[in-house]
């Protein structure tokens, strides 16, 4: 019961730190694509959708790292930064996919065929191939102790009369 509301405390987490994220994705992408009728990027949605998407993954980076994965996580930070953005490219290309499919393949041009592909059915594909890459890959096991941390329980241990150290 206990790993079961770990996960959920961790899914909330990661929906806020969501949610957060996706106001400035999909603000973005409307602004650069539709800001006054014709934003400056209307004739390119997919560099709209690229933009916004790496403008959020910043966000969703340091919201990650700091709230729903502040426990995880044992490898040197440039590391697992590269791996998360690794995991938010191929999420984020998820979603460029259902774009390009239903903006290019099924030509529905309009503000809402290209924001239910890119921004319901993209996002949610995406977010949930996210959480599993964050979950499984990127913040990967528990946070190893700081070298402080490691010398003051050292000499705790040592401190501790012989059988007590346990």
């Amino acid at each position: 019961m206990t790993r079961l509301l770990r996960l959920f405390d961790r899914l909330w987490k990661f929906g806020l730190v969501g949610a957060i994220a996706l106001v400035v994705d999909v603000g973005g992408f409307n602004l650069l694509t539709y800001a006054g009728g014709e934003g400056p990027l209307h004739d390119w949605p997919l560099l709209a959708k690229l933009l916004s998407s790496a403008a959020a993954t910043i966000v969703s980076w340091l919201g990650n790292r700091s709230l729903t994965f502040r426990d995880r996580g044992n490898r040197r930070t440039h590391h697992e930064l590269a791996l998360f953005v690794l995991a938010c490219t191929l999420g984020a290309g998820i979603a460029l996919g259902c774009l390009g499919i239903s903006h290019y393949v099924l030509g529905l041009h309009s503000a809402l065929a290209d924001n239910i592909a890119a921004n319901v059915v993209g996002l949610v594909l995406g977010t949930a191939f996210r959480f599993w890459a964050y979950h499984t890959v990127v913040f990967r096991g528990a946070k190893q102790p700081a070298a402080d941390d490691e010398a003051q329980a050292g000499e705790t241990a040592t401190a501790l009369p012989a059988g007590r150290a346990g």
